[in-house]
């Protein structure tokens, strides 16, 4: 019995256009499960498979008011990648974030309706995660998280110290997970959060009492009866465990 992570998810005014786009910035492919939800995955790939996690934009009345510390790391395989891909994505509509991060390794952008993410300068670390390099978790303890996380979905610690943790699937294949740790001021704003499914789907129940066991809280967020469970980790942050719909 596992849980996995299988995708994020983004709280979107207009899932098709804003799906549009980063199918386009990641090269991926669109398909819709029903009005108001955009999928989008890899070409040819088999979901959930732990080599990517996919992207899932619902639409939503008022998503302004949904503020989540996660986003996306975008990764780059050359100085000239790098440039290509901003200014792809600006020509797409996105724009450049804030301008106090000169001297970190990435460029912070915003996606059309807002959300921020990064495009990172080429690292070794990233070669082979495909486009999304990491899904970033602001935080005010990457140690914690690892605790919790490491925990939930088994997943290998890379990297561990103070200010940040990574972790990947034990298959050494697909993005990083990481935990950054930023004070409240200095948080990168977003309307995404994560979703994990157990594996069989059946053990959905079993999974979420195991993940009340290791410190989540369950949430109500006016999700009504639906066949995901909304929990929070031990630092408030919103995930979702997926059921069979």
């Amino acid at each position: 019995m596992t849980l996995q992570l299988v995708q994020v998810n983004f709280k979107a005014r207009d899932d098709s256009a804003l799906g549009r786009f980063w199918a386009e910035v990641l090269g991926w492919s669109v398909s819709s499960e029903g009005p108001g939800v955009t999928n989008l995955e890899p070409v040819g790939f088999d979901w959930p498979d732990p080599s990517a996690v996919c992207v899932d934009l619902v639409r939503v009345p008022d998503p302004e008011s949904v503020r989540y510390r996660v986003h996306l790391a975008l990764a780059t395989t050359s100085d000239t990648h790098r440039t290509e891909l901003i200014a792809r994505a600006k020509e797409l509509g996105a724009t450049h974030a804030d301008a106090g991060h000169d001297d970190a390794p990435w460029t912070l952008m915003a996606d059309p309706e807002g959300n921020k993410f990064s495009v990172l300068e080429p690292q070794e670390l990233y070669r082979d995660t495909g486009p999304i390099a990491a899904v970033v978790v602001d935080c005010a303890d990457p140690r914690a998280m690892v605790r919790f996380w490491g925990e939930a979905i088994d997943w290998t610690v890379h990297e561990l110290t103070d200010d940040r943790a990574l972790l990947r699937s034990v298959r050494g294949v697909g993005p990083y997970l990481e935990f950054r740790r930023a004070p409240d001021d200095d948080v990168v704003g977003s309307r995404v959060h994560l979703d994990v499914m157990s594996d069989p789907v059946e053990d959905q129940a079993k999974q979420v009492a195991r993940l009340e066991d290791l410190g989540a809280t369950r949430a109500d967020v006016g999700q009504g009866d639906v066949s995901w469970v909304v929990l929070t980790d031990p630092e408030g942050n919103e995930f979702c465990v997926l059921g069979r719909g």
